[in-house]
């Protein structure tokens, strides 16, 4: 509670302290609100690079369209490693329809997400939906992986994005944070890419996965 403690016959000056009182305390609770604003976007998606800026991450945030609107898939001939040490290509996959999800360990967006992809996996695994999750942080050891998959109770393929299938990726959206996800019709040809977490964003892939896969 404010006190006011000027005698009660200066009226004058007790409205204007009032007035400065106030807006010293309006001013208090914007930083506060501003503050707050900036900490919770922060949890929108992890990013290493101090040049990735959010517009280009809402330029690139695409739902799924026709293929001839987007470039052919990248890293589609790539040698991706799993976390068991086997290789495969997302060539392999053809007539599958795919979604490639970057991640990592760290990365609270990434996990926040990932009870949807299990659900989403289980939903469609009988149309040839896959999901590929792709992890970007090079500490992250097999055996921790396989912990982590363990807790999250993940159901879909797992494997490892070095440099070279980062910068495939990369070049589609370039956007240096993470959760990054890229959806891949059955021909091979990138139907949607889709940056950053969030529920708007999970909503954007389910929508997109559903429609490409019952086409």
């Amino acid at each position: 509670m404010i006190k006011f403690d000027l005698p009660v016959k200066d009226f004058s000056s007790r409205r204007r302290f009032i007035k400065e009182v106030l807006m010293k305390d309006l001013m208090k609770n914007i930083a506060v609100f501003i503050f707050l604003t900036f900490a919770v976007s922060s949890f929108v998606a992890c990013t290493n690079s101090a040049s990735s800026q959010k517009d280009s991450a809402d330029n690139a945030n695409s739902a799924a369209s026709k293929s001839s609107e987007f470039p052919p898939a990248p890293a589609m001939q790539a040698e991706i490693k799993d976390i068991d040490g086997n290789s495969f290509k997302l060539e392999d996959k053809k007539g599958k329809v795919i979604l490639v999800n970057l991640w990592a360990i760290y990365c609270a967006p990434c996990r926040e997400e990932m009870p949807e992809f299990v659900a989403l996996q289980d939903k469609f695994r009988d149309k040839n939906f896959e999901i590929v999750g792709l992890d970007t942080d090079e500490s992250d050891t097999p055996e921790a992986i396989k912990a982590f998959a363990q807790k999250m109770k993940l159901n879909y393929q797992l494997g490892y994005a070095d440099e070279k299938i980062m910068n495939d990726f990369l070049k589609i959206s370039k956007f240096g944070g993470i959760p990054q996800s890229y959806l891949i019709d059955r021909e091979g040809k990138l139907r949607g890419v889709f940056l950053g977490g969030g529920a708007a964003n999970v909503g954007k892939i389910k929508d997109s996965v559903e429609k490409v896969v019952n086409e």
